[in-house]
């Protein structure tokens, strides 16, 4: 393909676009035909038209095969950095990049990460069988990545505020917790007599096999949630390893799916998520209700953007209940790192005046966040010491 017309011909594409006349060769028109399948989606409506050899200008949009087909195709026809540009071009077509994430090859090359596993999650039942074991490998690769990121700093953070909120003030002899008894009486060091004065005695707190805070995550796995149910997975199901917290997962569209004998394997919860569908926060809450059986020791941590699609009184009634029984009640409009999510203000502002805190979380200031409410602090003094905007406030 040495003719500069012929190349200009390939750039500029046929029918009114070509002012050219060149003519192509029967692998010319081959190559013109996937070109055109993808540099002009937009101009076909968004539809995928690949057909190679088939009269007129293209085939029918008949979904993954075509897509299958193309991806082969364009490797034989362009080299391999071409094959490659092009596919980086499909995927930033959103219409398109669904159907090519149906693909194992595109998969395989795809960079993982928490924004391709949302999309995953969101393709859900579409995914074909020989591409569901190639998608697992994916999330699993995500999902260890982020476990290895938040997993330690989590039990860290949830372990020291239950193991201080039990702490032992008057301890036995047997039940002094030596190092931190030291830490705690520095200050009455005699450099004299090369020794410490333990004025406050620290005992280790009383050892029991129940819980001693039920956490409850709710979670909206409406389609703009996607990345924050991702990293609600993965707190999830750390937070369920721990043995002094009682987690339970609770996801929601416009019905209820209760996830958490699933909790144990982060994978297999994130795959029975089904993203997309409306939102029936109210629905969500009533059930919640109905599995909380500490009132005053149970966290319950509702992740939406506040859009209700069900009934919005009987849903602010529902949290006006639930903040009067004595649960500690955290709104987060979003769990991820995309910044300032779309929220409902009017139902903000009702919580905030209900005394809830309202705002977007990082995974990074999450195990801090479970931290601070397991140790009661006040959370909306905790976000503004965090540089954390509450939402709701006249002026958010």
């Amino acid at each position: 393909m040495s003719n500069i017309l012929t190349r200009w011909r390939l750039v500029l594409g046929g029918e009114a676009a070509d002012g050219t006349q060149a003519q192509l060769s029967d692998q010319e028109a081959l190559m013109d035909e996937a070109l055109s399948a993808l540099y002009d989606f937009d101009g076909r409506g968004g539809k995928f038209k690949y057909a190679p050899g088939a009269k007129g200008p293209g085939g029918s949009d008949s979904g993954a095969p075509n897509v299958a087909r193309w991806l082969g195709d364009i490797r034989q026809y362009f080299p391999q950095e071409v094959a490659e540009v092009m596919q980086h071009d499909a995927l930033n077509k959103p219409a398109l990049k669904e159907k090519l994430m149906l693909e194992p090859e595109i998969l395989e090359q795809a960079s993982p990460d928490v924004h391709l596993v949302a999309t995953l999650l969101e393709l859900g039942k579409l995914i074909p069988e020989r591409t569901k074991d190639t998608a697992r490998i994916v999330v699993r690769k995500v999902v260890d990545e982020l476990l290895k990121r938040l997993e330690q700093k989590t039990i860290a953070a949830i372990t020291g505020a239950i193991n201080r909120s039990v702490r032992n003030r008057r301890p036995k002899h047997n039940e002094i917790d030596w190092h931190s008894t030291i830490q705690k009486n520095l200050k009455h060091y005699q450099a004299e007599y090369r020794t410490i004065i333990p004025e406050v005695l620290i005992g280790y707190g009383k050892k029991t096999r129940r819980a001693l805070k039920d956490v409850v995550l709710c979670l909206d796995q409406s389609g703009s949630m996607g990345t924050s149910v991702v990293y609600s997975g993965i707190f999830g199901s750390v937070m369920a390893s721990l043995p002094n917290v009682k987690t339970q997962m609770v996801v929601f569209d416009t019905r209820v799916a209760d996830l958490t004998e699933d909790l144990k394997d982060p994978v297999d919860l994130l795959f029975g998520v089904q993203l997309g569908g409306g939102t029936d926060i109210n629905l969500a809450l009533g059930y919640c209700q109905g599995i909380i059986a500490r009132p005053t020791d149970t966290i319950l941590v509702l992740i939406t953007d506040l859009y209700e699609g069900g009934d919005q009184n009987q849903m602010r009634q529902r949290m006006a209940e639930i903040v009067a029984a004595g649960i500690q009640l955290v709104v987060l409009l979003a769990l991820n790192d995309d910044g300032s999510p779309s929220y409902d203000r009017g139902n903000a502002q009702f919580l905030a005046a209900l005394g809830v805190p309202v705002f977007g979380c990082t995974p990074d200031q999450f195990p801090d966040l479970m931290a601070a409410a397991i140790a009661q602090q006040d959370l909306m003094q905790w976000a503004g010491e965090n540089k954390i905007a509450l939402k709701g406030k006249a002026t958010s």
